[in-house]
């Protein structure tokens, strides 16, 4: 037939048809592999100009932290450093710190912690009129001249919030997000921005534009994520404040990994105006806006400066209710739920440990501890929040890696999503008698499949979200005390382990508020222990999982504190008497083999 159309464009004399018919299909084939190479190299440029872009704003930022302290020379660093941010704030608002000496001073230590880990993506170079803005505001707010960092697709104007994205690049944001606003009007002063995982549907923290972050305490191993840079920052000491996102973990699991203490609020205690994502729209799993920091104080001063009429006014679909100052200084003692698995994923050896051992320290100090299984895990997990999160099978969440390439911590998940709904199908029927967890994955990922399923699905949450605080009511709890996951994976391990997450998605789901405390580090009692791992399933996320925490020793392990939600102030009294009883217990101990090796265990304030 093709032979038959080419015969009249052809010259008389033989000509083999073959041969042209293997020429243009040959010409077509390189047309396409130009294509995609012209393609992949406009990529490519994108990403340069990105990575260019971000030098130059180091190289700003070394430059006027450089020609601070030249003409200041007597500025002494390192008890800057060292004070607590509210120890950090009551002396600059009294004014025996200057707000010049402590940006200066974070500007050179973030420039030092980046070099060493790679966790800063730009140089907000606005910080110096905002500098000056704080010093002519009559009245000083709580975070008068607190330096902030804050997670990249965090909205400030006049930088682009790029989520790790190509498509997102290029496009500078015209305004500043309420969040960033009210920190402004507070008197904080934001000064760089911190690199996330491509897409932020991932807690590693790499992506093709600006490169992997690792976690200050050990560079094999991940900072988390997706607020990964923000993670690395602040343990590094380049930042005493910072703000991430989750809605799966995102900020409770670089706190986690990294040694810090980080508060997801239930979703709009506040704003999330003016923040990129690659998944807007999805609403069946909230995500929300929280701090991190170094200690539980530091979240409790940073909420109790947000919740103002600054915030209230600016996005008016945020309840006016100010910081309970009464629940958070409260001393009663508190009726505790715990547990020390979920049941979906079998927690590593130290996290277990660390909810026992802070389970005891609570019972000591007089509070009641009460057993709890999270209702249906399974269920909550697969068909709530994973079907939830990708109600649309991934689609949108797809359509932003169009004209981008894939970052190698994320292609096992991308290349999972990519499947045809069908081949996911077929392979969760496969896999069902002998991996039922990850077959029940496949299923979960083909989303829900119609507008009146979906309506059905957040159905579904409500009822479930109904059910979970039936049992909270009836052992007439305060508040829960569980695992965060950890210790820190080592790179590349989270994109493989997803669904690890259960720990801490679960309250995603549940729009509670959940914080996490670093309580203790790996030892190598629990390194022994964890050559024994097998996990629930026994299926390859199970070994993957003890691959993922190994040669962690000296590492820092966090519990995960919850109350009901919008009981914020509730859930940071808790993370205090956690954080408090279990520094108590380390100065009792005195030193450890492990601090006399690694100093990081110093960092975790414990």
């Amino acid at each position: 037939m093709i032979q038959a159309d080419l015969r009249p464009f052809l010259p008389e004399s033989e000509v083999d048809l073959r041969a042209v018919v293997a020429l243009l299909c040959g010409s077509a084939a390189v047309a396409v592999l130009v294509l995609r190479w012209v393609g992949q190299r406009r990529i490519q440029e994108k990403m340069e100009q990105a990575r260019r872009t971000r030098d130059l704003s180091l190289e700003r930022m070394e430059k006027v932290a450089r020609r601070f302290k030249q003409q200041n020379p007597g500025i002494q660093a390192g008890h800057i450093l060292s004070l607590p941010l509210v120890e950090l704030a009551e002396k600059l608002k009294e004014g025996s710190l200057s707000p010049e000496s402590v940006l200066y001073t974070y500007i050179d230590q973030a420039l030092e912690v980046t070099r060493e880990v790679n966790c800063v993506t730009d140089f907000m170079q606005g910080c110096e009129e905002q500098l000056r803005e704080v010093q002519r505001q009559k009245e000083r707010g709580l975070l008068y001249g607190v330096p902030v960092s804050i997670k990249d697709h965090i909205g400030c104007k006049g930088h682009v919030s790029t989520g790790g994205l190509v498509q997102f690049l290029g496009r500078v944001e015209e305004e500043d997000s309420v969040i960033v606003q009210v920190l402004k009007r507070q008197g904080a002063i934001p000064f760089v921005k911190t690199n996330v995982p491509q897409s932020m549907i991932n807690y590693d923290c790499s992506n093709l534009i600006f490169g992997q972050t690792v976690n200050p305490l050990n560079h094999k191993k991940s900072p988390g994520g997706s607020s990964g840079g923000e993670g690395a920052l602040i343990a590094g000491g380049g930042s005493v404040l910072g703000f991430g996102t989750d809605v799966a973990g995102s900020i409770r699991l670089p706190s986690s990994f990294c040694g810090l203490c980080g508060l997801k609020p239930t979703n709009n205690r506040l704003s999330i105006h003016g923040l990129a994502s690659p998944i807007a729209g999805m609403k069946s799993v909230t995500g929300m806006v929280g701090p991190m920091a170094r200690d539980v104080d530091s979240l409790a001063l940073c909420m109790r400066a947000l919740l103002c009429e600054d915030m209230f006014r600016l996005d008016p679909t945020v309840p006016p209710v100010p910081f309970n100052e009464k629940v958070y200084s409260s001393s009663a003692p508190l009726r505790i739920g715990y547990y020390d698995g979920d049941g979906y994923f079998q927690p590593s050896p130290s996290m277990r440990r660390a909810v026992r051992e802070t389970k005891k320290l609570l019972q000591e100090a007089g509070h009641t501890l009460i057993p709890f299984t999270p209702p249906r895990i399974d269920y909550a997990v697969d068909e709530l929040f994973t079907k939830g999160l990708f109600s649309d099978g991934a689609a949108n969440l797809l359509d932003k890696f169009k004209g981008d390439i894939v970052d190698p911590t994320l292609k096992s998940q991308i290349n999972c999503y990519r499947l045809p709904i069908l081949v996911k199908k077929i392979l969760a029927l496969i896999l069902k008698p002998v991996y039922p967890r990850i077959a029940r994955d496949l299923n979960a990922l083909c989303g829900v499949g119609s507008a009146k399923n979906l309506w059905k699905h957040h159905v579904a949450v409500a009822a479930y979200r109904t059910e979970f605080i039936a049992k909270w009511r009836q052992l007439e709890l305060d508040v829960m005390l569980c695992p965060a996951l950890g210790p820190a994976f080592n790179k590349g391990y989270p994109g493989k382990l997803f669904a690890a997450t259960s720990y801490t998605n679960l309250y995603n789901v549940l729009n509670f508020p959940a914080g996490v405390v670093p309580v203790t580090v790996v030892t190598e009692a629990d390194e022994e222990e964890l050559k024994n791992y097998r996990g629930h399933y026994g299926d390859p996320w199970d070994k993957r999982l003890r691959e993922a925490v190994e040669g962690a020793v000296g590492l820092p392990v966090a519990i995960q504190c919850v109350a009901l939600s919008w009981q914020e102030e509730l859930c940071l009294r808790f993370m205090k008497e956690v954080e408090t009883l279990a520094r108590k217990r380390k100065r009792n101990m005195g030193p450890t083999d492990d601090d006399d090796d690694d100093d990081d265990a110093n960092d975790l304030h414990l």
